[in-house]
Formats: C-alpha cells, structure tokens, sequence
C-alpha cells in the first residue's frame, strides 16, 4: 500500500468509527464492493495513479533547485542519506500532480527564489555557489526573524520545508532514521535493557 492510500485507509477508518449505531441504520444499504487490484487499491486509483506519473509538473531547472533544498532542509549524516537520497524530489513531484493546488505557490516560490539570487548573485539559485544558497535560505528559513519583504520567500520555504519532512520520513529511509518499526510480528523481544534500568526494574 502506498503512502497516499495509507493516509487515505487511516482517514476512512477514522470516519467509521465516529458514525453512530443510529446513523449507521440510516445508511443506505452497502452497494458492491468496487474492483480492486493488487496492493489493496482501487482500479480508480491505480488508474488515476498511472496518469500521473506519466505526467511532468518540474522542469528540469525546477527540480534541480527543488533537490537542493530537499537536501538543505535535510542533508546526509552519519545515521541516513540525504532527502534526495531517499527519494524525495520524486515525492514532492508527485504532489504537485496529485494537489494542483500545490502547484502555483509553488512555481511561484521558485521564481522569487531565483529572482532574488539574480538581483543579489547575478546567478539563478542552483548556479550560485554553496555560501550564496546558504545566505539566501537564512533569510526565509526563520520565520520569526525573516523580514517583511522576505514574506514570500518564507511561505515558500516553509511549504519545501513540509513537503520534505513529509517526503523523507514517509520513505523506506526516513522510517528506518526514525527506528520505528510498528506491528512486527514474532519480532518482540522483551522491554530494552535501557528502559528496565530507567524505572529500577
């Protein structure tokens, strides 16, 4: 099951459980279970999925500049890769198709991002050197210290920001960086030794 169908099987879930059983009686009876395919999805979607992804929303420069924020917003380190590493510039890519609502906030961010580095470096972003990137995104990635002309640049980086937390630590890597491992089956082996001396037991 993918992400987006999770998301979709926890909300679904969330409803049922707050219909009441007078409600439920109300309901209209059940009508026949929708075809599925394999992986617990709807032909629909699987469909609608298909078409998206032979869609392109990024441009070649756009996702240059999308991947190398991904990775400043969070880069390698000793315990995981980077957010381009683990996929995400496909994953933000992906919502763009799949929420269009995205999508012009952020076109729009990108173009006042180079906009601003060309009046500044004479360079778009993704061809400025490292220690220009970094001056730029200093002045959008703190809200509380930004000032008002940097407004749409802040907005901008706190959707990347979003996105790419959302993006790394939805995949494969980013759950393995969080050590979560949810239900495992016949994978219990007993409180860890740090807790049982945290509480004297």
């Amino acid at each position: 099951m993918k992400r987006r169908d999770t998301l979709k099987a926890l909300t679904a879930t969330a409803f049922g459980a707050a219909v009441l059983p007078a409600e439920a009686a109300a309901a209209p009876p059940p009508q026949a279970a929708p075809v599925k395919v394999p992986g617990g999805r709807l032909r629909e979607e699987a469909v609608k999925d298909a078409k998206l992804m032979a869609e392109r929303f990024f441009t070649a420069s756009e996702l240059r500049t999308v991947t190398i924020l991904s990775d400043f917003i969070i880069p390698a380190d000793s315990k995981s890769g980077s957010a381009s590493a683990a996929g995400v510039p496909a994953f933000i890519e992906f919502m763009m198709k799949d929420q269009p609502a995205q999508q012009t906030p952020m076109r729009g961010g990108l173009m006042w991002l180079d906009s601003q580095c060309t009046k500044r470096f004479g360079k778009k972003f993704a061809d400025c050197g490292r220690n220009n990137q970094i001056a730029i995104i200093d002045l959008i990635a703190y809200p509380e210290q930004a000032l008002k002309d940097m407004k749409p640049g802040v907005a901008f980086f706190n959707m990347m920001r979003n996105l790419t937390a959302t993006g790394f630590f939805t995949s494969q890597m980013g759950i393995k960086d969080l050590g979560y491992l949810g239900n495992v089956p016949n994978k219990w082996e007993g409180v860890p030794a740090d807790v049982l001396e945290q509480y004297g037991l």
